[in-house]
């Protein structure tokens, strides 16, 4: 079995990124590490918090990423375990690649694999 390296990330939908991003500053203290049309992050206290916005392509509610070192490993035991693969591994530039996997119950879970 791989082992994870906790949870590190956790995106958030919102429906206006620029009025989302406000409300994000004033709660976690900090301004944003990232900003585009896209997507606005956060880095504090070993976490990283992501704003996306809601559509038909983004989540529906928030999700957490597990970051993994091998992450088409750990897609192949959560899988073998009963879980589906939602997302298959892709690149979001930089070398880190994302998917994300839904459990036995529906929940949507990520993973995230630093390269």
């Amino acid at each position: 079995m791989t082992e994870t390296q906790g949870i590190q990330t956790v995106l958030h939908p919102v429906s206006d990124l620029a009025k989302a991003t406000e409300v994000y500053a004033a709660l976690l203290g900090v301004k944003p590490t990232v900003e585009s049309a896209y997507y606005v992050g956060f880095d504090t206290a070993g976490q990283h918090i992501g704003l996306v916005p809601k559509g038909p392509q983004g989540p529906e509610s928030p999700t957490a990423y597990w970051h993994v070192a091998d992450i088409e490993a750990k897609l192949a035991e959560v899988t073998a375990a009963g879980g589906t693969v939602k997302d298959s591994p892709r690149d979001v530039g930089e070398g880190r690649l994302v998917a994300s996997f839904t459990d036995l119950d529906g929940n949507v879970l990520g993973l995230v694999q630093d390269q």
